[in-house]
């Protein structure tokens, strides 16, 4: 199964990839096949229904506002940010939507949005979008939302694991991509470039590659020069901005500032995506300040980061999340916060150790040790939103992200943990995690914290 850097790292917007990104292609998808079955015309009104942990925590995650954008033919890429509220206010009082963007339907307050708190069979994050012709159904479909922005028609469950293109490197397991480097004397960025070829041109890849970093150090500006309170009944307050300008004023012979600048970055991102700003998946939305955090950490204290850089950082880190990707999972609801935070601390620390001049071997070694202290991590964000402790918890796992790289280049001897074991470790750990644990604020912090508190972070 060959992921893409094009599908592991998307933009879009916040703030989840698995309850507002997914949900967004969703109902995107459910448009483009009603105007390929030539059934637009017909339609009068639409409704959703979702289900398991898109419905308990979804209007925290802003999931009605997604599916209703994507219905309407946006884009996650492209949707225009600061329009959002308007179009929803012109959907609410007109109890129409414009499908596809050309042709009005109904969509009444009662009964255009179904919340239902059981769940669909294949996986935690189910959806139903239904078109009606009068009182008759006349299309029916069902997605899943499997993380990272990832969707599935159920039609298709059981297949999407499997290759859909043939590429020169193929690999399944951490094993068997460092074989394919030692056989055929690749670096990890080598062999992921000769495998997007199969798909994309050079020209492609490296213009892909540059709007992910645009989107990632716009995010870092915009978060660290914004404040006020994020949306939502926590009024939880932006830190970035401040902090950026008490650093800017602090003792410059303090090493430990440094941390504090990774926080920092981390942060900036975070509080962008939870204000619904544009981001990048990497793996997640809700993880989404950790690999960026990490970069920008090398490219202000250790050296200038070149664009040939930023594409071995990349391609470092796409490696390390498809492996979990293919045998794990990337979704806070089926694996605890471990698929998310858990998975980009790997991701990032694979990266950085790339450019630290690692081996492959070294970088799978990061990777494991990213991972290994987050096995168990738990989601519950407090009222469904990606903000209390998610925020908080990127810039965390960016500075452990740093330290698992330099743990993996300092180490002489042999690990006694394998990345491949770790994966496994960690996909069958978030199966036996409760539910309550797993994205649904049925449990830990989320039963524990209550508006209106003190302001918090």
């Amino acid at each position: 199964m060959f992921i893409s850097i094009f599908d592991m790292f998307k933009i879009g917007i916040g703030p989840s990839s698995s309850h507002t990104l997914g949900p967004m292609k969703a109902g995107k998808a459910f448009v483009d096949e009603l105007k390929e079955k030539g059934l637009m015309d017909k339609v009068t009104r639409v409704q959703a229904n979702v289900y398991g942990s898109l419905s308990l925590t979804g209007v925290g995650h802003s999931t009605d506002k997604a599916i209703l954008l994507g219905l309407a033919g946006e884009e996650p890429e492209t949707v225009d940010i600061d329009g959002i509220s308007a179009f929803m206010k012109e959907v609410n009082q007109s109890e129409t939507l414009l499908l596809g963007g050309t042709h009005t339907v109904g969509f009444p307050k009662d009964g255009g949005f179904y919340f239902h708190d059981e769940y669909l069979p294949m996986h935690e994050n189910g959806m139903c979008l239904i078109a009606f012709a009068g009182e008759e159904d006349i299309l029916h479909k069902t997605y899943y939302s499997v993380g990272g922005g990832f969707i599935v028609k159920q039609e298709d469950f059981a297949m999407r694991t499997q290759d859909t293109v043939d590429v020169p490197f193929a690999y399944s397991s951490a094993e068997e991509l460092l074989a394919l480097c030692e056989t055929n004397n690749m670096t990890l960025p080598e062999l992921g470039r000769a495998n997007e070829r199969a798909l994309h041109s050079d020209e492609d890849i490296d213009e892909h590659l540059r709007k992910v970093r645009d989107v990632m150090y716009t995010g870092i500006k915009r978060g660290s020069t914004t404040d006020g309170p994020l949306p939502g009944a926590l009024l939880v307050p932006r830190r970035a901005a401040a902090l950026k300008r008490r650093l800017e004023q602090s003792d410059p012979h303090d090493g430990l500032n440094i941390l504090s600048w990774v926080n920092m970055f981390a942060l900036a991102i975070s509080e962008e995506n939870a204000a619904c700003g544009r981001v990048v998946t990497a793996p997640t939305n809700g993880a989404c300040g950790v690999v960026p955090a990490v970069l920008a950490y090398f490219d202000e204290f250790v050296e200038p980061v070149t664009p040939s850089m930023f594409a071995d950082y990349i391609f470092a880190c796409n490696h390390i999340a498809a492996l979990y990707k293919m045998n794990a999972s990337i979704s806070g609801a089926e694996v605890g916060c471990q698929g998310e935070i858990g998975v980009a601390c790997s991701m990032a620390a694979a990266g950085l150790a790339q450019l630290m001049g690692a081996t492959p071997e070294q970088v799978c070694v990061a990777a494991e040790i990213g991972m290994e202290h987050k096995l168990g991590l738990t989601c519950d964000p407090v009222l469904g939103q990606v903000q209390v402790p998610c925020i908080e918890r990127n810039a965390v796992a960016a500075v452990d992200a740093i330290t698992s790289a330099r743990m993996a280049l300092d180490r002489e001897s042999k690990p006694c943990v394998s990345l491949d074991e770790v994966i496994w470790t960690m996909y069958n750990t978030g199966k036996d995690i409760n539910a309550k644990y797993r994205e649904t604020s049925q449990g830990g912090l989320a039963l524990a914290v209550h508006p209106p508190i003190p302001v918090c972070g």
